[in-house]
């Protein structure tokens, strides 16, 4: 059976994505905004390597979750959990900007950036998407 049911409507294979999974990659992702939001920016360098280093260190964990796994939409599974960390990011910003700062500060306080910020996300997830189902063809996986 072909493990990405690209010919389904999106409808149906939004339905059958691993929420749990989404869910889970989504958490991992937020260790890089509640890292600088504890005040930790500098354990891996300071600005810029810090946030570089765990994006990269994010994004290897999506590949290989994913790409070693056999969802069946693999691509579609990071889209979603990127759009899923852009949500997660709006409302934590959101919640703890007004309790650590007095003041609401990210996307909330500036809705124009809403639209951006889920776009860049949504492009991250498609890029460890592909470089996921780049995985699977190298090992051989049905994709």
């Amino acid at each position: 059976m072909n493990a990405s049911r690209t010919d389904l409507p999106l409808t149906q294979r939004l339905r059958a994505l691993n929420l749990p999974l989404v869910a889970v990659l989504t958490a991992v992702a937020l260790v890089r905004p509640l890292m600088s939001t504890a005040g930790l920016g500098d354990v891996l360098g300071g600005r810029p390597a810090t946030p570089l280093i765990l994006t990269a260190a994010i994004s290897l964990i999506w590949i290989l979750t994913v790409g070693l796994r056999r969802d069946r939409d693999p691509l579609l599974t990071l889209v979603v959990t990127g759009l899923a960390y852009a949500l997660a990011v709006t409302v934590l910003s959101a919640v703890l900007s007004p309790i650590l700062l007095g003041r609401l500060e990210g996307p909330l306080a500036r809705p124009y950036a809403i639209v951006p910020l889920c776009l860049v996300n949504a492009l991250w997830g498609a890029v460890c998407g592909a470089l996921a189902l780049a995985l699977r063809r190298m090992r051989g996986t049905a994709v």
